[in-house]
This record gives C-alpha cells, sequence and structure tokens, in this order.
C-alpha cells in the first residue's frame, strides 16, 4: 500500500551502527521476525495478481518488529532495549476488526484461511494499526489518513478517481484509512464491515474486510506460502514490504494483546512531510497528516518503550508471555514446564463410508464426505483442521459455490463436509481431504455425476390393434397373440413400458383393485425360470410405431371368463376379456360298434 513510514532507527552514524548490529544479531541468533533469502526468491518468482491494484505500488518505510518476540524473551547479545510486549499490544477495536474479518471471511471462502495476523501485519505496516487505534466507537479514524499524493514524483502515478470524496483530492488519488485503499480499488473492493450501511475506507472494519476480500481474490488458500507471498505482493510489489509484512505476521502469530484504543505504540518521525504535516511515525506515512500536539512527547521513541494501559490483558486467541529481560542482556528467568503433555501430533487421516459416491445432474450427494483425524497410535484427534477440496471440473460444489469448505473435527476425531452439489455436468471428479497444519496424507473420495435419464415417454391411451374375441380350450392356448397400440395425443407412442397382469375379476371392487389371478390363462416362464406359469409379465416396450405384442397365452384346465390387465407408467389401463371353455370330447364306439357322443 502506499504508507510511507519514518524508521525507528533513523539517520546518522550511531543510527547506522545500532541498525547494522541489530540486523546482525537476528541473522546471527535467527530470532523470530527474521526472513530468509528464500523470501527474495519467493518475491521474484511471484507475480503481481490481476486486477485494480491497492496503492499504486507506492514504496514504504516501516519498522521491522522488536528483537524480543511476546514468547521469546533476550537476544545473544546486548542490543538497544526494544517495545517487547508493548509492540504486541493491538487496539481493542482495531483487534476485534482483524478477527471479525477473520469469522466473515470464513464463512463465505473457509478456503482461503485467512488468519487475522496477516491483516494485524498489513494494518502495522500500512497505518501504525490506525494510528494506535486512533478510532470512534463505531471503528472511524478520528482524522483522515491518507498516503502521499500519487502524482508520478517519487510514486505511481494515478489521476483523480473520486473525484476527491474520500482523499479530498480532484487531481490526483491518494491511499485513504487505516488498510491504504486508493479510491479506485475501493470502488472495487469496498466492503461494508461493521453493518452500518455504508462502505467507509476510514473505517477500521470496513477496511479490514476489504483488505481480507482483495488478499483471498483468485481462490488464493494463504494457508500456502506461494498463495501467501502473492496475496502480499498484491498489496504492494515489493520484495522489501512482503520481508515486513512476514516479519510482523510471524510476530503477532506468536503472541499478541489487547490494548486500549488510542494507546497502541508508534515508530518516531520528526520529519515533516512535503505538505508540511509531521508524521509523527506508523500513522500513514508522508502526507498522512498525522499531527504531533506541540509540547507533547511521541508516542515511543528507540529506547523508551510505551506501556500499554493493560498489558496484561490477554488476546483471546494466545496470552502473551511478558519477557523477562525485555533488554537482552543478562540472564532470563526459566520458563516453568508444561503443565500437560503436548497433544499427540495428527499423523493419519481415515476415509469413512463409501470410497465413491454417486449422484445426479442438478441433485445433491445422498453421502456425505466423512473422515477421522488419528495419531499415530490410533487416538482420535479433535479441534483439528480438515480441509475437503473438489478437484476436478464438473461444476460440482459446495454450499456458497465453493469448491473448498474447512472442517474442524468433533470430540471423535471426524470431520463431515457439507452437503456436496452435483452441479450441471455429468462426470467424474475427485474430493480430497487433507490436514491443515499437519505432515498426515490426504484421504481421496471419488465421485461420480450422472446425466439426467430421459424422460419416460408419454400415453394417453391404450388399444388393441384388432376386435376379435379371445377365445380357447382348457389345457390350450390362444390361437391369436394380443397386439397393442400406444399412442398420445393421437401419435403413436414409441418407447412405452406395459405390464400384463391376469386379474380375478371382482364385481363388487374397481378394476384398479382387483387382484392377480392364481389359475386360468397365464403366460410361459423363460428359460431358467423355476415358475413355468407366469400371470404378470412386465418388461413389455412399444416400439417406434407405438405397437407391442405380447407372448402366447397358455391356459390350464380351468375354463371360465378371466381379465387381462394392461397398464403403462402413465396409469392408461386397457382390460381384455379372455374366454376359456372345455376342451371338445372326441366321441367313442359302445361294444355293439355305435358310436356314443
Amino acid at each position: 500500500m502506499a504508507a510511507q513510514f519514518g524508521r525507528r532507527l533513523r539517520k546518522g552514524a550511531t543510527a547506522t551502527t545500532v541498525a547494522a548490529l541489530a540486523v546482525a544479531a537476528l541473522s546471527a541468533s535467527q530470532a523470530p521476525g527474521v526472513i530468509s533469502s528464500s523470501v527474495d526468491q519467493r518475491a521474484a518468482d511471484a507475480t503481481e495478481p490481476p486486477g485494480t491494484p491497492v496503492s499504486g505500488n507506492s514504496p514504504y518505510f516501516t519498522d521491522l518488529p522488536p528483537l524480543n518476540t511476546p514468547d521469546k524473551p533476550g537476544t545473544s547479545i546486548n542490543l538497544p532495549a526494544a517495545t517487547g510486549a508493548a509492540e504486541a499490544g493491538i487496539p481493542a477495536s482495531v483487534l476485534a476488526a482483524y478477527k471479525r474479518a477473520e469469522t466473515t471471511i470464513e464463512g463465505s471462502d473457509p478456503g482461503c484461511r485467512l488468519p487475522w495476523q496477516l491483516l494485524a501485519a498489513i494494518g502495522k505496516v500500512e497505518s501504525g494499526q490506525a494510528r494506535g487505534g486512533r478510532v470512534d466507537a463505531d471503528g472511524t479514524t478520528l482524522t483522515p489518513i491518507l498516503g502521499p499524493v500519487l502524482n508520478g514524483v517519487g510514486f505511481a502515478n494515478i489521476s483523480d478517481t473520486d473525484d476527491g470524496a474520500y482523499d479530498g483530492d480532484k487531481a490526483h488519488d491518494r491511499a485513504v484509512g487505516p488498510m491504504q485503499f486508493i479510491p479506485s480499488t475501493w470502488a472495487t473492493w469496498g466492503q461494508d464491515g461493521n453493518g452500518d450501511g455504508r462502505k467507509n475506507p476510514n473505517n477500521i472494519y470496513d477496511a479490514a474486510l476489504a483488505a481480507g476480500r482483495y488478499l483471498c481474490a483468485n481462490d488464493r488458500d494463504l494457508g500456502i506460502q506461494s498463495d501467501l507471498d502473492k496475496a502480499i505482493l498484491g498489496y504492494n510489489h515489493s520484495r522489501e514490504y512482503l520481508r515486513t509484512v512476514m516479519s510482523w505476521f510471524d510476530y503477532y502469530k506468536r503472541g499478541s494483546h489487547e490494548v486500549p484504543d488510542g494507546s497502541g505504540v508508534l515508530p518516531v518521525s520528526t520529519e515533516p512531510d512535503s505538505n508540511g504535516n509531521n508524521n509523527g511515525g506508523n500513522g500513514g506515512g508522508k502526507g498522512s497528516g498525522l499531527p504531533v500536539s506541540p509540547g507533547k512527547t511521541p508516542p515511543s521513541s528507540p529506547g523508551t518503550p510505551s506501556k500499554p494501559a493493560s498489558p496484561n490483558k490477554p488476546d483471546d486467541d494466545k496470552p502473551p508471555t511478558e519477557p523477562a529481560n525485555p533488554g537482552g542482556g543478562g540472564t532470563p528467568s526459566p520458563t516453568p514446564p508444561p503443565t500437560t503433555p503436548p497433544a499427540a501430533p495428527l499423523t493419519a487421516l481415515e476415509r469413512l463410508g463409501a470410497a465413491t459416491v454417486t449422484a445426479t445432474v442438478g441433485e445433491n450427494f445422498a453421502d456425505r464426505l466423512r473422515v477421522r483425524a488419528k495419531t499415530s497410535a490410533g487416538k482420535t484427534v479433535s479441534g483439528a483442521k480438515v480441509q475437503f477440496q473438489i478437484v476436478g471440473e464438473t461444476g460440482a460444489h459446495f454450499p456458497g459455490d465453493t469448491t473448498r469448505v474447512t472442517v474442524t473435527t468433533g470430540s471423535d476425531g471426524i470431520a463431515t463436509a457439507p452437503v456436496l452439489s452435483a452441479g450441471g455436468e455429468a462426470g467424474t471428479f475427485t474430493v480430497r481431504a487433507k490436514a491443515l497444519n499437519a505432515s498426515a496424507p490426504a484421504a481421496s473420495f471419488g465421485a461420480t455425476v450422472k446425466a439426467k435419464p430421459a424422460p419416460a415417454p408419454q400415453c394417453d391411451a391404450l388399444a388393441r390393434t384388432s376386435d376379435e374375441e379371445l377365445t380357447a380350450e382348457t389345457d390350450g392356448s390362444f390361437a391369436d397373440l394380443v397386439e397393442l397400440k400406444a399412442t398420445y395425443q393421437g401419435k403413436a407412442a414409441a418407447g412405452v413400458a406395459v405390464t400384463a397382469t391376469m386379474v380375478t375379476e371382482d364385481a363388487d371392487a374397481p378394476a384398479k383393485d382387483w387382484a392377480a389371478n392364481d389359475k386360468g390363462p397365464y403366460f410361459e416362464g423363460g428359460e431358467g425360470e423355476e415358475d413355468k406359469t407366469v400371470r404378470t409379465l412386465s418388461g413389455l416396450k412399444t416400439d417406434a410405431d407405438g405397437l407391442v405384442k405380447l407372448p402366447k397365452i397358455y391356459t390350464d384346465g380351468n375354463e371360465g371368463t378371466y381379465k387381462l390387465r394392461l397398464t403403462t407408467a402413465d396409469g392408461v389401463v386397457l382390460i381384455v376379456d379372455l374366454t376359456v371353455k372345455a376342451a371338445a370330447t372326441a366321441p367313442t364306439a359302445d361294444p355293439s360298434g355305435t358310436p356314443t357322443a
């Protein structure tokens, strides 16, 4: 972003010597906050994300984190006193805004894995946490925080895009607010983080949420270092900026705490900017307009750390450990051993349920995907973060139209993915479950999306193609085969399924309630079928002309009138009468040779 900060270790031989000592000590001891040269390579490899830049890539100046991180007192040599735990204090409203942004984005884009500490790191670099938390009850800065005029003189040249509405400049743009958005970027990424119906870049809740959305753009996963680098470089495409933000990110992850609004630590800057304003440190850089009242001592100085009003009030996530020796010399007090042993690490994700799930286009998968987190000893792990990610192009998605969701394992160690929707395209894909912040192998599920079956053919009429009466003798068969024609709106209906059932007529019951018969006419069972007398025959289907011919109908030794019930899936019914007569008896001769009937 566009913030231009004064350095804590500023100018002159003494300051230069101290700075050199500090860098040497950090490099030698690998103290937290030191970013290796691999960051330079990552910065060189990473590319700025497409879209509107946040700041116009203005150069920036800011302090590095103190030598003593909140939970690691002391360093290897005696250096000037660092601010230590005071620097770990984040003003209450600013901290609340960062955490609210993290929660909001976790609900809408859980695959991004945005940590609030990243917003804190950028907020520190951009505006010194909104000038040490100088905000009102709604989170709006008490006075505007403005970056330098982007007129091409030492900075990007960006002509006015907001008619001066945000930055008061109708000729050129200036970065605005605690997260230093230029107006044109705010027009795209602005958010209403505090629910007041406005999108105000000078409000820390709005600005923090907008910054989070920007960092998560392009489907980034900030738990992956390459995506994290690209996100930070999208703010300000500078290797030094990447190193500095990563330093503060690492620092805040190691510990922080809440301090009252207005009491945050600010570095010192006594040089006026091009507009004649005294910046007073991390307040937005050159042109920020952060005044220092005459006669007042700036909030902090290189050797005198400011003391927060509530230094021992813990942050919601991790209480800081006060350094035993803030100056870094002498022998630090020993750290008491933990009262409980650390939890065993997660080493395996056990897939539960079917390895492959299936759904139809446009529908939800009936089976929920589940894995169980376990240690090497086979014990379950609760509270572990598991990410389910769809790999493949079928349009399948989780709620919110996302392809990645993060789920926390329950007390039983099980993480259950939200309902998976098939999308609108048939095909196959994989859902990969991986444990975040653990080296356990991923568990995979196969998924298939089937095309919707063709709609069943419609039929509104069923009729015989002949009006000949159907008669047969007992223990014989009907000479004529029964042929049917199905139509829909007067036209032949192809592919209509027909079921034929021999039924017993009950004069007191409607035709739909007639029961299947157990005697009289029947179809002959197929080869291999145990029962050779079949009185219900399905699987009949009309041809392209709407015709279907029933198999031969046989009779047993029972005579009488029987009913053949023919039905379609549309509920069309045709009843056909079948008459069975006693077989004629051949005449026989008596002993005298006279024929008898």
